[in-house]
């Protein structure tokens, strides 16, 4: 296989809901299938791990003091990801010992922010197992903001993988003009972008990323469905009717001339792998190149904050 080619895999599964421990099983297992294809890299949508909260749509989310928002949300910080804690730890054993890197959408419940509030955040593991990077995304869309922290611009970076430059963002913030140009300044040729699961949300972005970019772009969405959420889950029976389809994926790759290599995957969980070619970058790259020589920093300039926020800074005297 010539160092230009890279196989590259959309993970389009669904949770076990709101079950940390089930769905981290099920990311595990399709990592293995997806190097059993010959993938290099396999990536799931936005916060797989645990769920997307999608109740908070279907459960009257904004009124305040309620019983309902108080204990879907405790549930949630429960079975919510603190990589401190190493709930992602099997996640990196299997990249590791398949060679595979893996971008995974998580709810992130970190212990720098207190440990009570919520992020979604895109998590880059290499090929070694190795957390290389975590984005918090920058702003929640609409009622994500009951659930989700506002995050910050530490994980606005790139990484290298065979020919190829990765980035990824989260769901609506593909649509931030400055975010992308944050990863185009970064080298970014191969974008992921993760979404809850949806055509309508990626059959259009897909394309114009792509060719905005001159990039490989890989869209990848869960699956939700009234199966997928157990009986245990509280109010379930408010989320959903039975036989319903929450979320219906949506998963696609667009080459870098904005031509579908495969279009939007609805209505099933798939394991979608394609070989991508870098040659066809550089081909792309002859007319424009966003952040090369069709950049003009001399006349617009973009600054970008990768410090993690942190909710105290502790100056402690060393000698006590």
């Amino acid at each position: 296989m010539s160092t230009d080619h890279l196989t590259i895999a959309a993970a389009q599964i669904a949770p076990i809901f709101l079950d940390r421990a089930a769905t981290t099983v099920k990311i595990v297992q399709t990592i293995h299938d997806a190097a059993t294809r010959g993938a290099q890299l396999v990536c799931f949508g936005e916060t797989l791990l645990p769920a997307y909260p999608l109740w908070l749509s279907r459960t009257d989310g904004a009124r305040f003091e309620s019983t309902v928002q108080k204990e879907l949300h405790a549930v949630y910080l429960e079975q919510a990801v603190c990589i401190e804690a190493g709930h992602l730890q099997p996640i990196c054993d299997a990249a590791n010992e398949k060679n595979i890197a893996v971008v995974v959408g998580i709810a992130e419940r970190p212990a720098d922010r207190g440990g009570h509030t919520i992020y979604c955040s895109c998590v880059y593991i290499n090929q070694l197992g190795m957390i290389e990077s975590v984005h918090r995304k920058l702003m929640p869309t609409y009622e994500e903001r009951l659930s989700w922290g506002i995050g910050d611009g530490a994980g606005l970076v790139t990484h290298p993988l065979g020919a190829f430059t990765v980035g990824a963002l989260n769901c609506w913030e593909n649509w931030i003009p400055l975010a992308r140009a944050a990863l185009y300044a970064a080298g970014e040729d191969l974008h992921v972008a993760i979404w809850p699961g949806d055509k309508r949300l990626t059959q259009d972005i897909t394309r114009f990323i792509a060719k905005e970019s001159r990039s490989y772009v890989l869209s990848v969405g869960s699956i939700i469905r009234a199966e997928d959420i157990p009986a245990s889950v509280p109010y379930r029976d408010q989320m959903c009717t039975n036989g319903e389809t929450i979320y219906d994926g949506g998963s696609c790759i667009a080459g870098p001339d904005g031509d579908w290599l495969v279009e939007p995957v609805t209505n099933k969980e798939d394991l979608i792998v394609v070989e991508i070619d870098h040659a066809h970058v550089r081909r792309e790259r002859q007319n424009f190149d966003a952040a090369g020589h069709y950049g003009r920093p001399d006349v617009l300039q973009l600054t970008v904050d990768r410090r993690r926020q942190a909710a105290a800074q502790f100056l402690d005297d060393p000698t006590n």
